[in-house]
């Protein structure tokens, strides 16, 4: 086993990790930092991968109060209201960082102001972008700024374990595989940041790409870190629907289709979404989700099970410019965007829920650092769309900031835990010593359950089968077993330690759906329908013990800020309601 030393080690490298690493360098540029990524440094993780744009309070008429509302009332009153409003005050600060120091070139007004799109949910036009494929735009902004400087990077790893300091005082850092070759490194860290993405590829129909597995939230709570919010797992109601033969089936087709006015309709060419809410298409994700399940679960759906997109009524040339990725991408797959139909079905593709963390992003072991969709309490039941890549972005700078500050008060390199570093690597050599078994049925099960027992409708009867049924697949992994022994570039072994962390979180996420016996944002329960008394709101939180077994208590949300039925905003026209039963 390989081990080195570095000041600051960030686990991941989208728009949390990398703009952490930009900014722990700013702070100190003699700092020895490290991004250790599952695959190349850029092209993985999910920030690439958006599409709609980044939420941010511009212009005049809008203001802080009032996204900070819409952001509130749209996660149904479970925000953790501090989170919400560093999210809300540091995306203004964010944008300009992302125009004037690092280069990103978004769309713009005639005038020369930036150009802000609708998005469903909010009371104002705030969605800055590059036509539609803003993700794209950060991303690689940031891969050329974190290349241009002296950051280690140690791509294709994938990490295993935070391992624990031997006198118990904190964290000593992470235990990675290197997937080139298969041995283990043991990095030791002054700072440790968790920033690997969440990723709800446990569904059916799923937006990230399959590298996303929930390892950071799994590696933490193994670690005897709290997650809350759990059971909120955001459904975009868009994604393309190409087959099952195809991992296209699953990616958004972004959000901004529905806010220009594109049209929803069922396998009867009838537009449906006025049945289930009054702003239609513009609806926030949960209700639009539900209303295409809904629409199938009736048998009203197109050929391959799903719903209609339409925009040619919008103009077949305008939608192509304003759209160009969409077009191309739904054309890929034989789709003609622009002047016909495109298939859609409702996609998990992103957890509300996560770790525990403080505004600064300390986590409560010292030496983790915690930012981005590895976290919980920002977005509440319900994450507005352009409210994603802003989280990562404005918590990922506060976290390189802050490791740099931790760094400086003489941080020290702590001794790792033997016991630890041994227990993760025998884990991770568990399916070798096993009978060879097909991970692929095992993973087809997997997303099947989740999607009929643990999805975007929800009853206590279908939870608990759904538990029942991950704790069957949790006792045939621990049976199932590899062909190849051979570590170097074992993608079989990775796709063996993925469903590990899988259904980990799984078991999480139905323990707290179960829990959770009402109905807001993305968690529904068909058998426990209304949202119940906003004043004594409480978010989920869960442990895991000794056996990994999780373990849940109910936490009262302090309303810190505004209480349900007052609003910051004194000019109510437009204002976001300020109960979800407006």
């Amino acid at each position: 086993m390989e081990q080195f030393d570095t000041d600051i080690l960030i686990l991941g490298a989208g728009g949390a990790g990398l703009f952490a690493a930009l900014h722990a360098l700013q702070a100190d540029p003699d700092l020895d930092v490290t991004v250790a990524v599952k695959g190349l440094l850029g092209k993985c993780g999910c920030t690439r991968m958006v599409q709609g744009g980044y939420n941010v309070a511009l212009d005049p008429r809008d203001s802080l109060e009032r996204h900070f509302m819409d952001t509130i009332v749209g996660g149904k009153w479970l925000p953790r209201q501090d989170l919400a409003w560093r999210l809300i005050e540091g995306a203004v600060e964010r944008v300009r960082e992302l125009e004037n120091e690092l280069g990103c070139f978004f769309d713009r007004n005639p005038d020369g102001s930036l150009h802000q799109k609708a998005f469903a949910g909010q009371s104002f036009d705030r969605t800055v972008h590059k036509g539609d494929l803003t993700g794209i735009e950060i991303i690689n902004r940031l891969m050329e700024q974190v290349w241009a400087r002296g950051i280690r990077k140690l791509e294709e790893h994938r990490a295993v374990a935070l391992i624990p300091a031997a006198d118990g005082s904190g964290l000593a850092g992470a235990l990675l595989i290197d997937m080139r070759t298969g041995g283990y490194r043991m990095v030791r860290a002054k700072a440790t940041l968790l920033a690997t993405g969440g990723g709800p590829t446990m569904y059916l129909y799923h937006t990230p790409s399959g590298d996303k597995s929930c390892d950071g939230m799994a590696m933490a709570m193994r670690l005897g870190l709290p997650v809350r919010d759990m059971e909120m797992v955001q459904f975009h109601p868009t994604g393309l629907l190409a087959g099952l033969d195809t991992r296209m089936t699953g990616t958004v087709l972004e959000e901004g289709l529905r806010g220009a006015g594109g049209y929803l309709l069922n396998g009867d060419g009838r537009r449906f979404m006025a049945d289930y809410d009054r702003a239609g298409e513009r609806a926030t994700r949960d209700v639009v989700s539900r209303s295409i399940y809904a629409e199938m679960r009736a048998g009203r759906t197109t050929p391959m099970g799903g719903a209609w997109i339409e925009m040619k009524h919008l103009g077949p040339e305008s939608v192509a410019k304003r759209f160009p990725g969409m077009v191309k991408r739904c054309a890929d797959c034989g789709f003609d965007l622009a002047g016909g139909r495109v298939e859609v079905v409702p996609t998990a593709h992103y957890m509300m829920g996560g770790v525990e963390f403080e505004i600064d992003t300390t986590t409560a072991v010292p030496g983790l650092f915690a930012a981005g969709e590895d976290c919980g309490g920002v977005h509440g039941a319900n994450r507005l769309g352009g409210n994603g890549v802003a989280n990562s972005t404005v918590f990922g700078g506060i976290a390189g900031d802050s490791m740099a500050a931790f760094v400086r008060r003489n941080a020290p390199l702590r001794d790792p835990a033997q016991a630890a570093i041994d227990a993760a690597v025998a884990r991770a050599e568990t399916p070798f010593a096993l009978a060879r078994g097909d991970l692929g049925d095992l993973r087809d099960r997997l997303w099947h359950l989740m999607w009929d027992d643990v999805g975007i409708l929800r009853t206590a009867d279908g939870l608990r089968r759904g538990l029942g049924g991950l704790a069957d697949l949790r006792a045939e992994l621990y049976r199932t077993g590899l062909a190849d022994g051979d570590r170097a570039f074992n993608l079989t072994w990775h796709d063996w330690l993925n469903l590990e962390s899988q259904i980990t979180v799984s078991e999480v996420i139905a323990t707290a759906a179960l829990a959770r016996e009402d109905s807001r944002g993305a968690h529904f329960r068909e058998d426990f329908p209304e949202t119940g008394d906003l004043d004594t709101t409480a978010f989920t939180r869960v442990t895991l013990d000794t056996d990994e077994r999780p373990r849940l208590s109910m936490v009262r949300v302090d309303f810190t800020i505004v209480k349900p039925g007052e609003s910051l905003i004194d000019d109510e026209a437009g204002a976001p309601p300020a109960t979800a039963a407006e």
